[in-house]
């Protein structure tokens, strides 16, 4: 499948663009069948019937789709309107089927490409220490796919693009040549295929044909590529799909038969369809249909990673994955899942081959399943459509779109019962655990806004649409008229009232000490603000407990002579700070440090813990691990962290500009009264930052005007919201001023921090630890290793927000 950068303005540009992994399945699926009915000895019943079927199956889906196109026009195609009809659980169902199926298209095109390459090249069917040569040839091709892939579309448009027309081309030649040298002759229909021994095998090679049907969803999702008015986008989509569905089915009708009668099925080392290419095209023709054939199955490879870049994206944004996993590289798409399929497919070659055969029952399965689901939501829709106006027209399409649900879903329940025991059980396995996985981040990280989740619908169906091209794009009419799911937006958030009135002064400031200079650092800043608010100063040092590490002193007493020195210690540096005229105190702790220092915050009733941090990052903090990282996902109390500057001195205390982001939520409006609580000796001004929760649209390709529009209604709601907040605080006499910018939360509050010579950050974080912090991840944490000014945290556990 080509790359699209630009406004698609007909139909043939269409088949181009979304062809690639339908054109290419009459390479393939031809082996699997014949073999299944010539060694069983029912070739010449079955044969016709089952092509039949299939042809059968092609017109009643197509058409189905043409439905499906006119109703949806963002670019979700039956996914989209599945979603539409049956809500939360079908979002969730196609993506896990969707998943699945972008690994199996990655599978089965790399396995038919190496087939096509061992036909030419016979060694490759031979092995070394137990591994075929085609094995490796397979996993060392998918690495420089995925490593293409991940470079962007441009790339992976210069370097797969051309491969639809050629396979269109190939197959064209094929049908022309098979006509020419045989005349017209189309399979026989033999009603004896559905009765007694036949049928099985007749439903059988039905169910093995039907990979002709992957990839026909693409050409929904195309919808919003196409230039002009939705009516007409609709109409070049399906025109689009009729030029690949039609050389796919002209294929089926003309080549097969040649297939049937000129290729040995039975010949393992050369596949049936270079075999009857051999015979009907004249030299070097098969060579270059040989070619064309390896280009256009490593463009369906290449197609399923951009699909699945797309999907993480999608999925990260409506809240159903973790942000590290649709995170974009420097080429401004999103590799980890590109690499995860990769491997995976490694793995696979290593354990089962690379017989096309073995992964195409799970192929069409999957397919099937979700084309089931979409017939069925097309005809919910149009029964909704007859009860709210009864037209003859619509009545009468009920009728066909009942009966194209009704064939997808037999042809699911064939696919199931005749390929179970073949790969098709591995559903019942993958789809409930993604379905498990999708459903638990969407309940840690909370439902997205409608304009985030409406992003994630233009992001899932990005297959190769412009994601990251950075080149401008024409006019795209604006999301909100094209989907009904975006008139009910949410309004703009209301101000949530309950902090007023409320100021947070500390009473009691805890500050963790470890003996040595940099942690002591801390205490200007500490002195300075006990000063402030006529605060309690209570030093802490902590006897650590035996680790895995280092032994601890375990003995009585070794631990008395460990705390009298903590003890001498810490009346030292009370000693030190007495001159300062503030009331202080000490405590020693036993026990895991980060544990110990919460535990003692409760117990002291702190208010506010007061650490000096490294700001390690990377592998530096995984391996050596963090104090200040794990107090801040156990503690209730709310943090000050404080970061050395360059030349390892702490910032000077003043905090005259205050960063508060907030964005819309109650959950950030917290922090508010430890914002209004600021010292008026400090003279504040107090910067609202709020980053828009749609990124900038420059890198969305065609999509760009689409994710314009939602950018600027989240630019719009944003700046209403902050100028309320703001109006508020300025009722109390604060300067405050507002700032909506940026896409990355973490990496615009850095930025937004240093550009304005931000002396403190506040804001409200969970308290995330275990799996939680690993996979759902910390804007706090990411901070803390970006910014060298003060942050200010108020941890919020799910417990202490529910009261």
């Amino acid at each position: 499948m080509a790359h699209v950068s630009h406004k698609l303005n007909n139909a043939f540009e269409g088949a181009l663009a979304g062809g690639g992994d339908p054109a290419t399945s009459p390479l393939y699926v031809f082996g699997p069948f014949l073999k299944l009915i010539v060694v069983a000895g029912v070739a010449q019943v079955t044969f016709g019937a089952s092509v039949w079927l299939v042809i059968a199956t092609i017109a009643m889906i197509s058409a189905m789709y043409r439905l499906v196109m006119s109703w949806v026009t963002d670019g979700s195609g039956g996914s989209g309107l599945s979603e539409e009809e049956f809500g939360g659980w079908a979002v969730k169902v196609n993506a896990a089927i969707t998943f699945v199926e972008y690994t199996l298209t990655f599978l089965v095109s790399m396995a038919a490409m190496v087939t096509f390459i061992a036909d030419r090249l016979p060694f490759l069917n031979e092995t070394v220490i137990g591994i075929q040569y085609r094995t490796l040839v397979a996993i060392m091709l998918s690495i420089l796919t995925g490593w293409l892939v991940n470079r962007g579309p441009k790339t992976a448009a210069r370097a797969f693009g051309p491969a639809t027309a050629g396979v269109l081309a190939l197959l064209w030649m094929m049908i022309i040549a098979a006509i020419w040298k045989r005349g017209l002759q189309l399979p026989d229909f033999n009603f004896a295929a559905f009765s007694g021994e036949y049928l099985h095998f007749t439903l059988g090679g039905f169910a093995r044909m039907l990979a002709v049907m992957t990839g026909i969803e693409v050409f929904a999702n195309l919808v919003a590529a196409y230039d002009g008015e939705p009516a007409a986008k609709s109409k070049k989509a399906f025109g689009s799909l009729l030029i690949i569905m039609g050389s796919t089915a002209a294929t089926m009708l003309v080549v097969g038969p040649a297939i049937y009668d000129l290729a040995d099925p039975t010949n393992a080392h050369v596949s049936v369809f270079t075999q009857t290419m051999d015979q009907l095209l004249p030299a070097p023709l098969p060579l270059l249909g040989t070619l064309v054939g390896i280009a256009v199955l490593m463009s369906a490879s290449a197609a399923s990673a951009q699909g699945l870049q797309n999907l993480a994206l999608g999925l990260k944004d409506r809240h159903y994955i973790p942000a590290f996993i649709g995170a974009r590289n420097k080429f401004d798409v999103a590799d980890k899942p590109v690499w995860i399929e990769v491997g995976l497919a490694c793995i696979i070659f290593l354990a089962f081959g690379t017989n096309e055969e073995t992964y195409l029952a799970i192929y069409a399965a999957g397919v099937f399943i979700l084309l089931s689901m979409t017939g069925w939501a097309v005809t919910k829709r149009l029964l909704r459509e007859v009860r709210e106006e009864f037209l003859v027209s619509k009545a009468g399409l009920i009728v066909g779109t009942v009966l194209a649900a009704t064939i997808t879903s037999g042809a699911t329940i064939i696919i199931f019962q005749e390929r179970f025991f073949e790969g098709a059980w591995t559903y019942f396995l993958f789809i409930p655990i993604l379905y498990g996985g999708f459903s638990y981040f969407r309940r840690e990280l909370g439902e997205p806004s409608p304009l985030k989740e409406q992003l994630g619908i233009l992001e899932e169906a990005m297959w190769g649409v412009g994601q990251g091209s950075g080149e401008p794009a024409t006019a795209l009419t604006s999301p909100f008229k094209l989907t009904p799911r975006l008139t009910d937006l949410r309004p703009i958030p209301a101000l949530n009232t309950s902090w007023r009135g409320k100021v947070a002064s500390p009473r009691r400031l805890l500050v963790t000490l470890d003996g040595s200079e940099f942690a002591e650092k801390v205490l200007p800043i500490a002195s300075s603000l006990c000063q402030a608010y006529e605060a309690q100063l209570t030093l802490v040092s902590i006897i650590g407990a035996r680790s895995a590490f280092q032994v601890r002193p375990n003995t009585r007493a070794q631990l008395e002579a460990g705390r009298l020195e903590k003890e001498t210690y810490l009346q030292g540096v009370v000693d030190r700070l007495s001159h300062n005229g503030i009331p202080i105190d000490f405590a020693v702790g036993i026990g895991p440090v980060a544990e110990t220092v919460n535990l003692l915050s409760r117990e002291l009733d702190a208010d506010m813990i007061i650490l000096s941090t490294h700001g390690r990052s990377g592998v530096q903090q995984w391996v050596l691990g963090s104090i200040a990282s794990k107090i801040i996902q156990l503690s209730a109390t709310p943090i000050l962290l404080i970061r050395p500057t360059a030349n390892g001195e702490m910032p000077s205390p003043r905090f005259e500009r205050l960063l508060v982001p907030l964005d819309g939520s109650e959950f950030a409006e917290r922090v508010l009264p430890y914002v209004r609580a600021v010292d008026p000796s400090f003279d504040s001004i107090i910067l609202l930052l709020s980053v828009p929760e749609i990124p900038e649209a420059a890198t969305y390709g065609v999509m760009a005007d689409a994710v314009e529009a939602l950018r600027l209604e989240a630019e719009k709601q944003a700046k209403i919201y902050l100028s309320n907040v703001a109006a508020a605080l300025e009722e109390e006499g604060l300067t405050v001023r507002t700032i909506v910018a940026g896409s990355e939360a973490a990496e615009t509050i850095a930025a937004v921090g240093k550009g304005e010579d931000i002396d403190l950050i506040m804001m409200a974080t969970h308290g995330r630890g275990g799996l939680d912090r690993v996979f759902v991840g910390s804007v706090a944490e990411r901070l803390v290793r970006q910014v060298e000014s003060p942050i200010f945290l108020l941890p919020i556990h799910e417990k202490r927000a529910a009261s």
